[in-house]
């Protein structure tokens, strides 16, 4: 079981197993054995919900090999969307503000992070926070959800398609996130799956936008259509893909490749791969660390673009009560303790 308590773990100076997967896994062998699925996951029963839904989108995506969806605009548009809906929405939104409470802002502004964490496809915020909460608490045991430990594919992705008791039902997943759902704003979007219908709604509007594009630079109906479809396959489509398996990926690949700068009692890793890709979000190790941390990079080499704009919404009041690695503090202490001497 993770350290939840606040007690600050012990560092270690790289324990790296980087590109040693045979070694990680006899080692996670030894000192865990090798994970069943969930119990709450068994007897293997697809969800086909999202079977279709995943199926789908990743189909959508491969439109993207036919050249007449493809526009610089559209290209553009989906990297922009990386950041905006991925690290506004899901690495600050859903993760550091609403799992962890790295920071407090105002409802208007975690609404808004939280919406554009739903136009990511990966569920509505309270189940994904009740989801990672139990990770947290269970990490690498047989109640986590997605540990790589069961096998790669089953914490990439397979977890997904398997109806897990625990989630199935607001009421099964309620214990874990009675802070949000005392808000009826994402009790609603629990409600008929009111944030899939979001997440349709802003494919729309995106296909919409295009169209506009496309008809006031070539004032033509096939030029509209040609930069709709391109901005629908590219800004919506291949982005939600990318972010999707970016964000499977600490749950897969941090738990099995990289290297370690605390103690915690699962096999979360620190990876420099992860991390470009998914903007701070690979130093797992130091999160796994430090949970309610707003910044997951605590040396000056560990780059976390996620925390700059937390430190630039703080900057402007947005952001308060923001929370720092404890190493920063123990190092400004020291500082003022060897300036005093």
């Amino acid at each position: 079981m993770n350290n939840d308590s606040g007690t600050p773990h012990s560092p270690v100076l790289y324990e790296t197993i980087a590109f040693e997967p045979a070694a990680m896994a006899a080692k996670a062998e030894s000192q865990k054995g090798h994970l069943e699925i969930p119990e709450a996951a068994q007897p293997v029963k697809f969800d086909k919900r999202y079977v279709f839904a995943l199926a789908l989108v990743h189909i959508l995506a491969l439109l993207a090999i036919n050249s007449w969806f493809y526009s610089l605009t559209g290209l553009v548009v989906g990297i922009a969307g990386i950041f905006v809906f991925a690290m506004m929405g899901i690495n600050i939104g859903y993760h550091r503000l609403l799992t962890h409470r790295g920071f407090s802002c105002p409802k208007w502004f975690e609404h808004t992070l939280a919406l554009l964490g739903v136009c990511t496809l990966q569920d509505s915020p309270a189940r994904w926070v009740a989801i990672h909460r139990l990770h947290h608490k269970d990490s690498d045991e047989q109640p986590d959800p997605h540990s790589p430990l069961v096998s790669f594919y089953w914490g990439h992705i397979g977890w997904i398609f398997v109806r897990n008791r625990q989630f199935n039902k607001v009421t099964n997943f309620e214990c874990y996130v009675r802070d949000l759902l005392r808000d009826p704003f994402y009790l609603k979007l629990e409600r008929n799956s009111l944030w899939l219908f979001v997440y349709f709604v802003h494919a729309l509007l995106f296909l919409a936008a295009g169209y506009a594009i496309g008809w006031f630079t070539t004032g033509t109906l096939e030029g509209a259509t040609q930069m709709g479809f391109s901005l629908l396959v590219w800004g919506v489509f291949v982005r939600t893909v990318f972010v999707l398996h970016s964000t499977w990926a600490i749950n897969s690949i941090s738990h099995l490749w990289g290297y370690r700068n605390y103690k915690t009692d699962d096999n979360s890793r620190n990876n420099w791969l992860i991390n470009l890709i998914s903007h701070g979000e690979g130093w797992h190790n130091n999160h796994h660390a430090e949970q309610t941390s707003a910044s997951h990079g605590h040396f000056w080499y560990e780059f976390d673009l996620t925390w700059l704009v937390i430190r630039g919404f703080e900057c402007v009041g947005l952001a308060k009560k923001v929370v720092r690695p404890r190493c920063w503090k123990a190092g400004q202490k020291l500082s003022g303790e060897a300036r005093a001497g």
